[in-house]
């Protein structure tokens, strides 16, 4: 059989690992245990997306090298893919001496065969900068509905999407001054070209799935533009051979980054690369945000450079967290991070699991809906039964089993199902198969109630219990793919090892099991009641963080007014602060400060504010509190935390903090983080604002 190759689309080097980012992850690495736990010779592969404008200008912002930022980027995504046990067998990097020679090889090949053009294109450049735009670096009005201060490539109260040189009053993010027009020339891949060949392999292609087939055909109908694949500097990412100042846009050489990451690991274990993207059956997971680079510049780049095409691309929709997008303002925006702060990581590989179909549908996450069936479904059905039946044989028969099993039941509990649910990437069905055995399970359980026979019938409790062991082993193997973890305590309990699909068709006889222990414990409904009742408080409605200001100039249009640039730890924004007659720039730098993150965003004096940081004042005098710990870290009073509303200006003055001994209190309690008690210079009284 072929050797097969599966990836997840990269994730960006610039920012946290968030859940919405997990399904993906999750539901690649469930497929990618499932082939190898039936014995296919399949490895997993991905690597940080590391180049683009966004990562030199973040890296700036921050004093920072785009080296230094995507080197600290790196290290997080690996704990945090780690902590939810995705099991890649390379993670590597984009900004790599592999993933640059590939790119030249790319180019090289597309010129060869005169499918490479240029032509001058006009930009929005930013002067003051002295730099071109990237679209999310260009905010205006929408061209079709008027909102203000909209992305220059999309609008989020509309949808419509549109070029940067169609906003409305435009302005650059980085100087907020209107961006002048400037030509440049740029490289293009004539994508028009494939479009034959592209129709032949999305039409003959039945692996792939044909609800997404039938509207990329139609993009190819309307007519495929040639790409622009190169940028002006200053940029980070690999420059074009026998050019100056130009480089390969970040998504020519990212997908390439497939090909360099298996590179590296064929070089680290000897294996040979051809055996993969020559002749291989290759595999992408992406959402379905990317389908346009998936399905037409990636496939028509491979055809051209002589590559293999991808068997299938598995596509899946977007995340939502109770029914609306995932937002800052609201709360529901959660890193991973914060996910294992507070649950146990295979919890979402579960619930994650029972939602995904092989269907491009979005996901909700209802924590209300997690809870239930994390402990009806994972906890009380699938769990229990496996604890209780190999406690009462630790109990009763100490611990061994007998030779005698139930077939007939074992046959109507079968999982022959299961591994189609799996190779068809229907893990939703797969979920409600698992559930359906174990349901039999804890009925043929009940209904043989061992704990009479053994009183009597010493002998057929133990078949009854040998049975059930069986049972629990099918279970096990069948979890392994959504519950590493778990599955593996599991086999530990039943004194097995690396038990695999064929195992299925095994019988446990004569056999001793080791002491069963409990592996996943309830989400306790009084924990939720105790944080629905720390949000009822007032003061629940601040999201304070820690904050590093890791940037600070003059307001351009205000005496008294400072625009910084800050880290929250999993992002940065900018806020306005009338701070100028009390601090130098130089004291801002690099100070850890507090800030109400949840604050609606507000124009101050043109510029936009997203936040606004907590100071102390009495006679005059303005002190900056002074938080422990690091960005990020929340900072609340005993007994209460934040809830997941934005909160006006208004509604923050209703809210009364003020100094004694040198620590601020709310109702007679201190602020403070995970690391110790904010403090303030100033004298006793002082007002928090």
């Amino acid at each position: 059989m072929k050797k097969v190759l599966v990836t997840s689309a990269l994730p960006y080097a610039n920012g946290s690992i968030h859940i919405g980012h997990l399904v993906e992850y999750i539901q690649t690495d469930i497929f990618v245990r499932f082939l190898r736990l039936t014995g296919r010779d399949v490895i997993y592969i991905c690597a940080d997306d590391a180049h683009g404008a966004p990562i030199e200008i973040n890296a700036a912002k921050q004093g920072l090298t785009p080296e230094q930022l995507i080197a600290k980027y790196y290290q997080e995504h690996q704990k945090d893919f780690q902590a939810f046990h995705i099991s890649f067998d390379e993670f590597y990097t984009t900004h790599s001496p592999e993933n640059r020679k590939y790119a030249d090889l790319f180019f090289a090949k597309l010129k060869e065969k005169g499918l490479i053009s240029t032509k001058e294109v006009a930009g929005l450049f930013d002067e003051e900068a002295g730099r071109f735009l990237p679209d999310r670096y260009v905010k205006g009005e929408c061209p079709k509905c008027h909102a203000k201060d909209q992305y220059g490539d999309v609008c989020e109260q509309c949808g419509a999407t549109y070029t940067p040189k169609e906003l409305i009053n435009p302005y650059s993010v980085i100087s907020g001054k209107q961006p002048v027009r400037k030509k440049s020339l740029h490289y293009f891949f004539k994508l028009s070209a494939f479009s034959e060949q592209l129709k032949v392999w999305l039409t003959e292609n039945k692996s792939l799935q044909q609800e997404i087939i039938h509207y990329v055909l139609k993009w190819i109908e309307q007519g495929l533009e040639d790409w622009d694949i190169s940028r002006d500097g200053p940029y980070f990412g690999f420059p074009i051979p026998g050019e100056t100042n130009k480089f390969y846009y970040v998504w020519l050489d990212a997908p390439i980054g497939y090909i360099s990451a298996t590179q590296h690991y064929c070089d680290q274990e000897k294996k040979n690369i051809d055996d993969y993207w020559k002749n291989g059956e290759i595999i992408h997971f992406i959402g379905k945000d990317i389908i346009y680079f998936h399905f037409l510049f990636w496939p028509a780049m491979l055809m051209a450079a002589g590559f293999a095409l991808p068997q299938t691309i598995v596509v899946h929709g977007f995340l939502t967290v109770n029914k609306e997008k995932m937002s800052k303002s609201r709360g529901t925006f959660m890193t991973a991070r914060t996910f294992l702060e507070q649950f146990h990581p295979e919890t979402l590989r579960f619930y994650y699991a029972a939602n995904l179909s092989n269907k491009m549908e979005d996901i909700n996450l209802d924590l209300a809906d997690f809870q239930e069936r994390i402990n009806n479904e994972l906890l009380a059905n699938i769990a229990n039964f496996a604890y209780r039946v190999l406690s009462f044989t630790n109990a009763n028969f100490q611990s061994k089993l007998g030779a005698e099993i139930d077939h007939a039941f074992l046959k109507e509990a079968a999982c022959d199902k299961i591994d189609q649910h799996y190779q068809s990437c229907n893990f939703r069905e797969a979920v409600k198969e698992i559930l359906r055995i174990s349901t039999l399970g804890n009925k043929y359980f009940q209904d043989k109630e061992p704990w009479r026979l053994v009183k009597t019938k010493k002998k057929e409790a133990q078949k009854v219990l040998t049975t059930c062991v069986n049972l629990v082993k099918n279970l096990c193997i069948i979890l392994k793919p959504i519950l590493p973890e778990y599955a593996g305590k599991l086999e530990q309990q039943l004194n097995l090892n690396d038990l695999s699909w064929k195992d299925l068709s095994t019988e446990l006889k004569d056999h001793t099991i080791n002491k069963a222990e409990i592996i996943i414990r309830k989400i306790e409904q009084e924990g939720r009641e105790q944080q629905e009742k720390a949000q009822a408080d007032p003061f629940a409605q601040l999201n304070i963080k820690v904050a590093k200001v890791i940037a600070v100039q003059a307001h351009p249009r205000a005496d008294k007014l400072y625009i910084m640039q800050i880290d929250l730890g999993a992002e940065q924004r900018q806020i306005v602060s009338g701070l100028r007659e009390h601090y130098t720039e130089k004291e801002l730098q690099g100070r850890l400060i507090c800030v109400l993150s949840n604050l609606e965003k507000a124009k101050l004096r043109g510029e936009e504010s997203n936040g606004m940081l907590l100071a102390a004042e009495k006679d005059g005098k303005v002190v900056l509190l002074e938080p422990k710990g690091k960005p990020g870290e929340q900072v609340t009073v005993e007994g209460v935390k934040p809830t997941a509303n934005s909160i006006t200006i208004s509604a923050f003055a209703k809210i009364p903090m003020e100094t004694r001994h040198k620590r601020i209190y709310y109702q007679g309690k201190a602020l403070h983080t995970a690391s110790g008690e904010v403090m303030v210079e100033i004298a006793d009284g002082a007002k928090v604002s």
